[in-house]
Parts: structure tokens; C-alpha cells; sequence
């Protein structure tokens, strides 16, 4: 008997039709996650430059309003 490993036992053997769109879909997948990763960096690269921005300037100072007519 052959042994528990021999190739295709567990892998189903996939059509032409099926290897294409696996490999369509691979690339497609891996296409997007590039995508993904750079509006990632972009991301954190605007964000970091905003609070870098916003520590920049000072800012305004704010009035204390109390109660009108009392001093």
C-alpha cells in the first residue's frame, strides 16, 4: 500500500479553468495589499506631518466667560 502522503491524496487536483482563476485571484489579492500598504504609509505620513503641524503653532488662547453681571 502506498503511503498516507503520496501526492494528491489530500490536495484535489484543480481543472485548467480553476488554476487560472487561482492565479488570477492571487495576483488580484496580492495587488491590493500593496494598495493597501502604501495608503497605509501614506496615512501615517499625513497624520505625522499634521500633529508636527499642529504642535507648531500656538494655540489661541481662550476667554474664561462668567456669569454677565456679576463681579
Amino acid at each position: 500500500m502506498a503511503s498516507a502522503n503520496h501526492d494528491g491524496i489530500f490536495k484535489p487536483n484543480l481543472t485548467k479553468t480553476e488554476s487560472k482563476a487561482e492565479a488570477v485571484s492571487r495576483i488580484a489579492r496580492s495587488m491590493i495589499d500593496q494598495e493597501i500598504a502604501k495608503r497605509d504609509a501614506k496615512t501615517a505620513r499625513l497624520r505625522e506631518a499634521r500633529m508636527a503641524r499642529d504642535a507648531a503653532v500656538p494655540a489661541a488662547p481662550t476667554r474664561k466667560t462668567g456669569a454677565r453681571g456679576a463681579k
